[in-house]
């Protein structure tokens, strides 16, 4: 399992005949990707409730592993939009230590998906649940960009977003206009920058001209004054309070051992993971969602393969370990992956220059990222919900895709708004699965079929009915597929089922089946079973259900049913 693992590595791999113009490249596109991601890391850190330096943290330690371990060439990973709306409700009842101790667990839980292989499965989630909370999210990360945007002064927000919006509402006249402004010169630069045609972020040159803007106009107007990182933000060193980001690369911690939603250590306990499990386990399903998509887009970009499994492994080392250095849930960010192969990444390695980059910075260079405006973060992540809301597609579906799936992208988009997104992503799956047996259970039926049209049947007596199934027989569609077969003519003494289309059948089906014989039989009809698998004929073997002269016979094909129902008297059929 260890070395299947290691072989299937995209470090490993990508170091085979690995030269020294693949590091140059690796390098370049390390280092522009690392800048673009810091404003980013902080912003994404700061709508999930905690300082901005955790996602800092993130983007360093948790992308560092995930580079080191898992199964994408190209993927960029550290805090993503995605997980706000998750993060953010943990962090106000739990604290920072609650949410540390989800994200240890998230990684323990996308490790077993990856060592039971189930990297493949994230692709059978339907389209319309992952549009339906992303959506949803954006929504939400949307509405709280509002306080900072405007400059609100607010008490402590409430736990659901519509309480919070009814908060950030009324508190409208308590919007400061310098913060407006930077923001609104912020937001135009993102939204204009888009449309010129070149490799410079945008979202770096608009964070730039924010906070260039709010320097020029509190030079030449002293009432001119906005909220920045160093003016919300602190920290505590030697003793003493800081403003800011401390200047200090991320050191070990316990993550028990930190404050939680009453300021005292949050310790652990039994209580503690089973209250704390539910979050824990969406957050790994969303991680392992988002990482799996991410590298699905990059293998498009570059014609590379990544190794779902392998991949699944490498999220989950990252959010087991980072969480001991102070880092938040992070997975693959499908933005700064798609700059990364823009920049010319060759393997993983840009992935470590990218964490190492940040690392750099936030020790070089932590006094002036506190001094970034609020409301020009406000913009910047305005933006990322834009992007990420997918509202083309979302009105798309609604206009053109079958009711049911409607039904299923407006329940998740509903609950991940009034609710959140633990119930979201878990009514999401449910609804996923009840579809998918809703869609499969159509596919299976019985019919009738016309014997004298059939060459392997010929003509048989009006006393003996052949029965096409089609389709699996499971706990979605055997009683479905049973059903017709217990309206038989009275003048019916034999019964063929033809099961040749018959894939599988599980304990639902077999129960059924038998059900069914025991209803034929009583009313003194044989029947006789053709073309079955040998797998299946060996489980209904081990279920009791074998050949009883007169009333169960096993047929190899159409030729051989057909003989056999000749050979039995139409009075033989016994009770």
């Amino acid at each position: 399992m260890m070395f299947e693992y290691w072989n299937r590595n995209a470090l490993i791999a990508s170091l085979r005949g690995y030269r020294l113009a693949d590091l140059r490249a690796d390098l370049m596109a390390g280092v522009t990707v690392g800048i673009v991601a810091v404003p980013l890391a902080m912003a994404l850190a700061i709508a999930s409730g905690v300082p901005p330096q955790y996602g800092l943290y993130t983007a360093i330690i948790a992308g560092l592993i995930i580079a080191l371990s898992g199964g994408s060439r190209f993927s960029i990973s550290g805090p993503t939009a995605a997980f706000v709306v998750i993060l953010l409700p943990i962090t106000h009842e739990y604290g920072l230590g609650g949410l540390l101790l989800t994200t240890v667990m998230a990684g323990v839980i996308l490790i077993i998906m990856g060592v039971a292989r189930m990297g493949r499965l994230i692709q059978y989630i339907p389209y319309p649940v992952t549009i339906g909370f992303t959506a949803g999210i954006a929504v939400v990360i949307a509405g709280l960009q509002i306080k900072d945007f405007l400059g609100l002064t607010t008490g402590e927000l409430p736990q659901h977003f519509l309480e919070k919006l009814a908060m950030l509402l009324q508190a409208l006249p308590s919007a400061r206009w310098p913060d407006l402004v930077i923001g609104l010169i912020t937001l135009s630069v993102l939204l204009l920058w888009t449309r010129l045609k070149t490799r410079i972020p945008g979202h770096l040159v608009a964070l730039l001209t924010g906070a260039l803007a709010a320097w020029v106009l509190g030079w030449f107007l002293p009432d001119f004054s906005v909220a920045t990182i160093n003016s919300q933000f602190s920290y505590m060193l030697d003793g003493v309070t800081r403003q800011g980001i401390p200047q200090a690369p991320p050191l070990p911690l316990l993550p028990w051992a930190l404050p939680g939603g009453d300021g005292n250590p949050i310790g652990i306990s039994w209580q503690l993971i089973r209250e704390l499990l539910p979050a824990a386990f969406t957050v790994a399903m969303l991680g392992a969602i988002e990482s799996l998509l991410c590298a699905v887009v990059a293998d498009g970009l570059t014609g590379a393969r990544h190794q779902p499994d392998t991949e699944l492994i490498g999220q989950g080392l990252g959010n087991l370990i980072g969480p001991f250095f102070g880092a938040i849930p992070a997975t693959a960010a499908i933005a700064r992956t798609a700059t990364n192969i823009r920049a010319g990444a060759r393997s993983p390695v840009a992935a470590i220059v990218h964490a190492l980059v940040i690392l750099v910075v936030v020790i070089s260079l932590a006094g002036l990222l506190g001094q970034l405006p609020m409301a020009a973060l406000a913009a910047l992540l305005l933006v990322v919900a834009w992007n990420m809301s997918e509202a083309r597609h979302f009105v798309n579906i609604v206009k053109v895709a079958p009711r049911c799936d409607v039904v299923v992208l407006l329940a998740c988009f509903g609950l991940t708004v009034v609710f959140d997104m633990v119930i979201a992503v878990a009514a999401g799956l449910v609804l996923a699965a009840i579809l998918f047996i809703r869609r499969i259970s159509v596919l299976t039926g019985t019919e009738l079929m016309d014997t004298s049209a059939h060459q392997h049947l010929g003509e048989l007596p009006p006393h003996v009915a052949v029965y096409d199934i089609n389709g699996a027989l499971f706990f979605g569609a055997a009683e479905k597929a049973m059903s017709a077969l217990r309206s038989t003519s009275r003048d019916v003494r034999i019964v063929i089922l033809d099961m040749s289309d018959v894939p599988m059948i599980d304990m639902t089906g077999i129960v059924a089946l038998e059900s069914l014989l025991e209803n034929l039989h009583q009313r003194g009809i044989a029947v006789i079973i053709a073309n079955l698998k040998p797998r299946m004929q060996d489980k209904l073997l081990r279920a009791g259900i074998r050949e009883q002269a007169g009333r169960l016979e096993f047929a190899g094909g159409l030729d051989e049913a057909r003989e056999r129902a000749l050979s039995l008297p139409a009075q033989t059929a016994t009770m």
